[in-house]
């Protein structure tokens, strides 16, 4: 009697530890989807800026429209991107152009003194860094979400429970990852 009492007990423990762990696996996804909400929502704010900031730029530069139609194409890309890897890549191909359009800014005095340009910048380089911040954010939770769901013995219950492994936010572009260089 005492020996079933045991066994009843101690099946009791790992189904109460069962549903702890998977309950701690809907928590953490619900993180990551929040995580890469929040990416989205900086996103959606840059944008929102890049027509404005065309536009500022547009009669300045009238024979550079090549660089224009990059931004814009490539803004397309990212608003139109689904995916987590597709957004990605499109998100990083409109960062470089942006890096484009800002060189060719640097050559035209006017147009870096302007008013509105100088105000379009600044709040772009502010979505930047938010955006630099919510990336790095999400992939702290899906690196701690994924480690939940490979640790033994967690990932019995992410098996049964169909929790799978999310994807980083990751820089494709091996151009990216390296230092600019400086030189005087």
């Amino acid at each position: 009697m005492i020996a079933l009492l045991v066994v009843l007990i101690l099946m009791g423990l790992v189904l109460f530890w069962a549903l702890g762990a998977y309950n701690g696996f809907v928590r953490m996804r619900q993180e990551v989807k929040s995580a890469w909400a929040q990416i989205d929502v900086q996103l959606k704010r840059r944008h929102d800026l890049i027509p404005n900031l065309v536009e500022a730029v547009k009669g300045y530069l009238a024979h550079e429209r090549q660089t224009l139609e990059s931004v814009i194409k490539a803004r397309s890309q990212a608003v139109d991107a689904s995916a987590l890897k597709d957004k990605a890549q499109a998100e990083n191909m409109l960062t470089q152009t942006l890096r484009s359009l800002f060189a060719v800014v640097e050559r035209y005095p006017d147009l870096k003194a302007n008013q509105n340009m100088l105000s379009l910048q600044e709040e772009l380089t502010s979505t930047e860094n938010r955006i630099s911040f919510a990336r790095q954010f999400y992939n702290e939770q899906v690196s701690r979400f994924n480690t939940a769901v490979e640790t033994i013995p967690a990932n019995i219950v992410a098996g049964a429970g169909g929790f799978t492994k999310a994807e980083f936010f990751e820089i494709e572009d091996t151009a990216h990852r390296q230092a600019p260089s400086v030189k005087f």
